[in-house]
């Protein structure tokens, strides 16, 4: 463990939203099982607050974590986090004859977002625009695609990648055939 105070206030809030990230906890559910307030608990993990003692008793405590623990010394190169094929969240109700696995950590949502989508012949997933300046990233990992950005149209074929704003009205459909895209949606 580290013994210096600064390294201590350096590494504390990155190792605290690594600690809830890693048992897949949200600011809610950390702040429920605390007693610590969800804005408090992004405050510290922000560097923006310093706990006190009780507030950081509370917090290793609902994170079942010792202190020591929470600040050991090992890399974070020596870890991988991992999300199972059987834990990705899936939304099946959007959209028309497609499948969406959502691979981005929750608390990224609205920021960066990552999905891989299946499309049936004639799936087709419209939406609305996003926040201004979003930008979607799409690669074509089976089939073919048709992307409609605003008033741009363009065909994709497998391993095909577009780039288009995603602040208009935009979708993706699969006209032929089933078809399959992995999908990174960068909000401004």
């Amino acid at each position: 463990m580290t013994e210096n105070t600064d390294d201590i206030l350096t590494l504390l809030p990155s190792r605290l939203k690594q600690t809830r990230r890693d048992q897949g906890l949200s600011l809610e559910a950390v702040a429920n099982l605390s007693g610590v307030s969800r804005s408090m608990v992004s405050q510290i993990e922000r560097g923006e607050s310093s706990p006190t003692i009780a507030t950081l008793w509370n917090l290793t405590r609902a994170l079942q974590v010792d202190f020591a623990g929470l600040l050991d010394a090992k890399d974070a190169q020596d870890r991988i986090e991992v999300l199972r094929a059987v834990d990705v969240p899936k939304i099946e109700n959007i959209g028309q004859g497609c499948r969406i696995l959502i691979l981005s950590p929750p608390e990224e949502a609205g920021g960066h977002e990552v999905y891989d989508i299946s499309f049936d012949k004639g799936g087709a997933l419209k939406s609305q625009p996003h926040t201004r300046g979003a930008v979607e990233h799409l690669t074509v990992l089976e089939g073919e695609i048709t992307v409609i950005s605003g008033h741009a149209r363009n065909q994709l074929q497998t391993g095909d990648t577009a780039r288009y704003a995603a602040d208009v009205a935009h979708s993706i459909t699969a006209p032929t055939g089933a078809a399959r895209v992995f999908l990174i949606v960068k909000n401004a």
